[in-house]
């Protein structure tokens, strides 16, 4: 019988998915786009329809429609299987407890809490008649999954006893901590507060953001889940599983703070808003752990972005911090102008849901906004005001990456200032020389970045292989050989591997045998993963020495930097061997 996954690519192919991301046109038999994981101006991405993969020859990424949707949704393994089971219509066998992962049993914890604060709710007419007084209606509740953790110092943790979870698994899922005397039993981390689930891409409910109901002048606001093995705060934004098809549809996102200014978008008919929920935007696309930061997915579905945070000091500070990270990503940013002290909620509540649809369709281009404010501050101070637009307007117009945009904006600040363009091309100068070396460095990075994520990716499937292989009486391979051959690769021991990897050793043979289970030809998929393996491992060691060498005083130590030349042509050297070698097989 086939695996779950060839019944997936039986039924979807991948033209089908990676179409429903990403623009496609047709090259002969083939396909190409822009590429969805680097920024680029000429298409290097190509889809083989006949193959069922992908290939980017800008920055390697390559894959089927499992690596795909991985990559982009920023999803496990087991995400993107869920995600495209339900989208094939293949149904998924239910996993027996005593052989999930942590990572599994985690997100058992988030699903079992959601279901228990959404009971609480609605058994508590209080809390309900305040959700209700803040324009959220009965469908909307049951849409976000809306909840109430009752101000109890061990109500959810009992709870969640009585299904089983250890009181380890409790606190690792984030949902009850230790007291600082070890004698007490442990405690809710969410207590009196209205809870709002946070769901990964795929919907899978991974944290929590609970908002307090009654203040008692001491507690925050908001209270959000800490990290843990399944929640990454800079890696998720609050509603985006249930935007990101529409963020595609309109070809722009809406960023918001509050959940209930989500909550209250979304009713009003914005399904394309997500919210920060009080945590900072990443300012890398991808992490040093790999992970996929929260502006990177939205930019992923679109390159346009409308931020509608709250109109006091606060909110502009957020939003021009979060403005100057998306235009280094090379996004289109305005900026929503709301009336002082009313936030996007209490716009829907109190004007009306046209109100809202007018704030977005008048949004200005972050430079506009920002020159509208400096002119409006400083009327009677010309001579501060020209200050403001050296110091906080020229650093945004030098993150934006067209010449021709830039000529625009300046031309712009000129009309609206007296200021001549020579002038303020002059001082634009000055503001590039300073960051031209913050942004050489943060090139660099994001590239090393992209291909830690590459090599990763392929160690963690080969080394799922090698583990399934061990539980099998009959083996297709032998798991003993190709593990040496990781470890020559990555120049560590053995032990070092196993090490590293004993805490997810069940989500990795899970994804091996999901993957390879059933008439698939082992030998030659270990074969060509290996290739790729220590392709991507010498690129990443490359792209470090690039970056060193470009760090380093060249004419200070000569004989320093020969060694490094020297090091990058055995590199490279290496690459090309790799590449023959791959041509003859």
């Amino acid at each position: 019988m086939n695996s779950p996954v060839q019944q997936i690519k039986e039924r979807l192919s991948i033209e089908e998915v990676v179409s429903s991301y990403i623009k496609l046109d047709k090259i002969g038999s083939n396909l190409k786009a822009k590429c969805p994981f680097h920024n680029e101006k000429t298409p290097s991405f190509f889809i083989s329809k006949d193959r069922g993969t992908y290939y980017c020859f800008g920055c390697g990424a390559k894959g089927d429609i499992f690596t795909f949707v991985e990559e982009f949704e920023g999803l496990d393994f087991k995400g993107a299987l869920k995600l495209l089971a339900e989208r094939a219509g293949v149904q998924l066998e239910n996993f027996n407890p005593k052989e999930e992962g942590e990572k599994e049993k985690l997100l058992r914890i988030m699903e079992e809490a959601t279901k228990f604060f959404e009971n609480n709710l609605t058994s508590n007419k209080t809390v309900l008649d305040y959700l209700k007084k803040r324009g959220v209606e009965d469908k909307t509740i049951k849409y976000f999954r809306i909840g109430f953790a009752s101000n109890d110092w061990r109500q959810a943790y009992n709870y969640l006893k009585t299904k089983n979870f250890s009181d380890k698994e409790i606190e690792l899922a984030g949902m009850a901590k230790k007291p600082d005397d070890q004698s007490k039993a442990m405690y809710d981390r969410f207590r009196g507060r209205i809870m709002f689930p946070i769901a990964d891409s795929s919907g899978r409910i991974i944290a929590f953001s609970g908002r307090i109901f009654q203040d008692d002048g001491k507690s925050a606001k908001y209270l959000n889940s800490p990290d843990t093995p399944i929640f990454s705060k800079s890696s998720v934004l609050y509603g985006l599983d249930k935007a990101k098809e529409s963020i595609r549809k309109n070809n722009f996102s809406i960023l918001v703070e509050g959940q209930f200014d989500l909550v209250m978008s979304h009713q009003a008919g914005f399904k394309n808003t997500v919210a920060t929920s009080g945590t900072a935007l990443a300012d890398s696309t991808v992490s040093r752990e790999n992970i996929v930061s929260n502006l990177g997915l939205i930019l992923r579905l679109s390159n346009n972005i409308v931020l509608a945070f709250d109109a006091d000091k606060a909110g502009i500070n957020a939003s021009t911090r979060a403005a100057k990270i998306a235009l280094a990503f090379g996004m289109d940013v305005k900026v929503a102008s709301l009336p002082e002290g009313i936030d996007p909620a209490d716009l829907i509540l109190k004007e009306g849901d046209v109100a809202w649809k007018e704030a977005i369709k008048n949004s200005k281009h972050i430079i506009e906004f920002l020159l509208n404010r400096v002119l409006k501050n400083y009327t009677e101070n010309p001579r501060k005001a020209v200050r403001e637009i050296k110091e906080k307007i020229l650093p945004y117009v030098n993150e934006v990456e067209s010449s021709i945009e830039k000529a625009f904006f300046l031309k712009k600040i000129s009309d609206a200032t007296s200021i001549p363009e020579s002038d303020l091309r002059e001082d634009l100068k000055k503001v590039e020389q300073d960051s031209k070396q913050d942004k050489i460095e943060k090139v660099l990075d994001k590239s090393v970045e992209n291909k830690i994520f590459r090599k990763d990716y392929i160690e963690k499937r080969l080394l799922g292989i090698i583990l399934w292989q061990k539980t099998l009486k009959n083996r297709d391979i032998n798991s003993d050989e190709i593990l040496k051959k990781v470890s020559e690769v990555l120049e560590i021991d053995v032990d070092q591997i196993l090490d590293k990897i004993k805490d997810n050793e069940e989500d990795l043979i899970f994804e091996a045998e999901v993957f390879y289970k059933g008439e698939v030809d082992l030998k030659k998929d270990v074969e060509e993963l290996l290739f790729n393996f220590e392709e991507e491992y010498l690129k990443e060691k490359l792209l470090h020495k690039m970056q060193e060498l470009n760090n380093f005083n060249l004419k200070e130590d000569k004989l320093k930097s020969a060694e490094i030349l020297k090091k990058i042509n055995e590199i490279n050297n290496r690459i090309q061997i790799i590449k023959n070698n791959r041509i003859k097989k």
